[in-house]
């Protein structure tokens, strides 16, 4: 008798081969046997018309303080995520001194626009090691996490303020070296730096202090264990992004590690930028490389209000330091003031057709109700004023808390991302989840991969697309046991209807620490699932067992193999 029985779906089993129909029956937390199964099970789960895959591995997310409140990252798990990769980009919440907790709050804060008041109401500060924290993240997991250690909190933890003050020592990089063995020794996945990354006072943050020197002696660390080395390279420039995947390269090599690189996305604006940078991965994987650029599936979109820096002003200082450091009587006082609004406006007018394009998505009065759903360009119209004068003075009437939406920005032209996607050294991952939480949904990427370029435009398999997701990333990231259906692997499953599974239309809910909100996205078409072998989540019932595993886990020393005489 089996645990779990999946019955009559059709078994895509993340190799890239045809899907077929069989029955999956879980014995434990793994999968104990794949085909026609005429025994019995504890639970059973009728998977008739869809697909049943390995679950779904998201590369890229900073879900770190979430997991603090939410072991199963919601909504992520719902739509068939089974494994997050948090700690992206330099950050992550241990190792970390006391002393430096609220540094690095600002940091989150800044860089992947994460509410103080969501740390102050949501986390318990308990913990300074990374083992103390994967200790912490452990109780009540319904998802696996795969986490990465930051090199800004690493060299917070070694050089105090000097972290962004200087390059390190000799003496210093050694204890940094130190620190990650413990890290690594203690569950990382990997390390996780960045090169463009600011601080909450528009500071460079720690990271970007360090030489040469000091990264290549992280990554021989990494070397000792296999782990990964992500970057944020300086993706405005495509010459600067080819010089850091170099880089990147001759470090792989050096180091026998693999190394991927995030965001890679199509720009308009430089529209020969990503094929020069995929000619570069092409050459260094041939020279024996393992340079992973990270795209994501989704248009790029952005929300925001003026209660909230948005890094879509990050190009208007004058814009983005009164958002960043004005109390709201001030900005307010800033924008009503004639003079003020006059500059403002002047400072925009580059990017006009921007804001003539901006939808007005959420107000609280309901005089201002009328113009929802509308662009800037016909309220402005309505009003007699300018666009920007419009998104000024409806910002203004409705407390700074009207919500504004840049829609296709980017990463839109449908040929050239699909054709990123289907790439052989793409990597398909940067969803960002559990970060910009007011500026975009990042949950359902999976579901519109499916949705959009598998179903609707048919320019990728289904077997591709779960590939991708699924045995492709486990390898790269060196993840055992998972991304395949297959016996004795572990039992991490989604089933899903290929044809309904979408990401579900972006919604703003209250349900952060500290009566905050974000966009979320619902899953659709996503029927159950499975970690661990428990049934983490279903359509039916929601979420259910906690069975979420720390991975690839504490690392055991094996004895060297010797060969026989």
């Amino acid at each position: 008798m089996y645990d779990l029985i999946i019955r009559n779906g059709t078994v895509v089993d993340g190799s890239g081969l045809p899907g077929y129909q069989a029955d999956v029956a879980v014995k434990g937390n793994r999968i104990a046997k794949i085909g026609k199964i005429a025994e019995t099970a504890d639970k059973e789960v009728d998977a008739s018309g869809k697909v049943v895959a390995p679950g779904f591995i998201d590369p890229h997310t900073h879900f770190d303080a979430q997991l603090l409140w939410d072991g199963a990252a919601k909504p992520a798990l719902s739509h068939g995520v089974t494994t997050i990769v948090p700690g992206n980009c330099s950050l992550s919440l241990a190792p970390l001194k006391a002393d430096h907790r609220m540094r690095l709050v600002g940091m989150f804060n800044q860089i992947e626009e994460m509410p103080y008041k969501a740390f102050r109401e949501g986390v318990v500060w308990d913990w300074e090691t990374f083992s103390e924290y994967i200790t912490r993240i452990r109780k009540g997991l319904a998802i696996n996490v795969a986490p990465l250690v930051g090199h800004s909190v690493i060299r917070l933890w070694v050089m105090n303020d000097a972290a962004t003050e200087r390059t390190a020592t000799d003496g210093e990089i050694a204890q940094m070296q130190d620190v990650l063995r413990e890290c690594l020794n203690a569950g990382a996945a990997g390390l996780s730096t960045s090169y463009v990354d600011m601080d909450e006072t528009l500071q460079p943050v720690p990271s970007r202090y360090a030489d040469a020197r000091e990264v290549d002696a992280l990554a021989a660390v990494l070397g000792e264990y296999g782990r990964m080395l992500q970057i944020v390279p300086e993706f405005y420039d495509p010459d600067l992004t080819i010089a850091r995947l170099d880089q990147l390269a001759e470090l792989s090599i050096k180091y026998q590690i693999p190394t991927t690189f995030s965001p890679l996305f199509v720009n308009a604006d430089n529209v020969d930028a990503v094929d020069r940078v995929m000619k570069r991965v092409d050459e260094q994987f041939a020279r024996g490389a393992r340079v992973w650029p990270q795209v994501q599936t989704r248009p790029i979109d952005i929300s925001f209000s003026f209660a909230v820096p948005s890094l879509l002003f990050i190009r208007y200082p004058n814009w983005y330091r009164i958002m960043r450091f004005g109390t709201p009587e001030e900005i307010k006082a800033h924008f009503a003031d004639p003079e003020n609004r006059k500059a403002r406006a002047a400072e925009v007018a580059d990017a006009k057709g921007l804001w003539e394009k901006l939808v007005l998505r959420q107000v609280k009065t309901e005089a201002n109700q009328k113009y929802v759903g509308q662009t800037l360009a016909g309220i402005a119209a309505d009003r007699g004023v300018t666009p920007v004068e419009a998104m000024i003075d409806i910002s203004v009437d409705e407390d700074l808390e009207a919500h504004f939406l840049a829609a296709d920005m980017g990463h839109n032209d449908d040929e050239k991302v699909v054709s990123l996607l289907k790439h052989p050294r793409v990597h398909i991952g940067a969803s960002d989840g559990g970060a910009h939480i007011l500026s975009f949904s990042t949950y359902g990427d999976t579901g519109y991969l499916f949705a959009h370029f598998v179903r609707d435009l048919k320019t990728m398999r289904l077997e591709d697309a779960v590939k991708k997701i699924t045995s492709d990333t486990a390898s790269i990231w060196g993840i055992p046991e998972r991304g395949l259906l297959q016996t004795g692997y572990i039992a991490d499953i989604a089933v899903f209807d290929p044809k309904t599974v979408n990401r579900g239309v972006e919604k703003f809910v209250q349900d952060v620490p500290g009566d905050g909100s974000r966009y979320v996205r619902d899953s659709h078409g996503v029927d159950t699932v499975i970690v661990s072998g428990g049934i983490a989540w279903s359509a039916k019932g929601g979420y259910q067992e906690a069975r979420g595993a720390v991975l690839p886990g504490e690392t055991s020393r094996q004895p060297e193999l010797v060969a026989a005489e």
